[in-house]
């Protein structure tokens, strides 16, 4: 082979060309047959459930399941409710994304384990911290009651707070990880020409950063509509006021499986309309 097809070939293999195609190409044909075959269960361990669920819906009856009075208000108590909870989220989440991409400061290791320690604590666990927190016996919430008359358990609000605790993790680590592969040197450049640190941030940062704060945002609101562990455990489940569509469902299940499988439905749309929302960012090879 001469200097030159050697060029080439090097050269197509680096730029994704046809020898890569055929390489691809062969890889899929050749799959050895013990990784396929664990990958193919998993696929069905994963999928199966779904396609059950969509087997044994009682779609004759469901518009007449997801009609009733008690769906209406468990589904708009939980828009509601996620979608304060990602408000909340972003005016907390993002300052401190922007604080651990940011700054340097003593420490900055622990607060990062302890903001994202919401992703593996149990929910249960979390609705507990939060009453030992904010009940009105709490540490804190203890002076919620008797300076201010706020009692957070078992109230729509305590919802939202439940509901916050563990979706804003998502989008702190999202934003942090936009802010990361963002170049500095932008903010260093408009401080530079007399901008405050502040309007760097929200004049240049914010515009760069919009793509991560959108998906963490997306992430968190997800979260925050399938939460089950720390709103049953912090806020109960009062119909109307506390009852969101997952506790619904719950409770459906013990009466009317039915009715269950019709609220788990809505739920999965909403989730597969998340996932369709981020599959630009994330589902997509680059």
């Amino acid at each position: 082979m001469t200097s030159t097809a050697k060029s080439d070939a090097a050269t197509g293999t680096r730029r994704g060309g046809p020898w890569r195609r055929r390489a691809r190409a062969g890889g899929v044909r050749g799959v050895p047959l013990p990784l396929l075959v664990p990958a193919l269960l998993g696929v069905a361990f994963l999928v199966v459930p779904l396609v059950a669920l969509l087997v044994r819906a009682p779609w004759r009856s469901m518009p007449e399941q997801l009609t009733s009075t008690e769906v209406w208000q468990a589904l708009q108590l939980s828009l509601v409710c996620a979608t304060a909870a990602t408000a909340v989220s972003l005016v907390v989440g993002v300052p401190l994304a922007w604080l651990l991409a940011r700054v340097e400061f003593p420490g900055r290791g622990l607060v990062r384990a302890l903001v994202t320690l919401p992703l593996v604590l149990p929910p249960v666990v979390g609705g507990v911290a939060l009453l030992t927190a904010l009940g009105r016996n709490g540490i804190v919430g203890t002076w919620l009651d008797s300076w201010f008359g706020i009692t957070l358990p078992f109230t729509t609000a305590g919802v939202v707070v439940a509901e916050a605790f563990v979706a804003m993790p998502f989008l702190v680590i999202s934003v942090e990880g936009t802010l990361r592969a963002a170049d500095p040197r932008y903010e260093e450049a408009a401080t530079t020409l007399g901008a405050s640190r502040f309007t760097a941030f929200r004049r240049v940062t914010l515009p760069l950063i919009a793509p991560g704060i959108a998906a963490g945002a997306v992430l968190a609101w997800a979260r925050a509509l399938g939460e089950f562990g720390a709103t049953i455990t912090f806020a109960g489940n009062f119909p109307g006021r506390t009852q969101t569509m997952p506790l619904a469902v719950y409770l459906a299940l013990q009466s009317d499986p039915e009715a269950a499988i019709a609220l788990s439905l809505v739920l999965l749309a909403v989730s597969i309309a998340v996932l369709a929302g981020l599959r630009d960012r994330w589902m997509t090879a680059r």
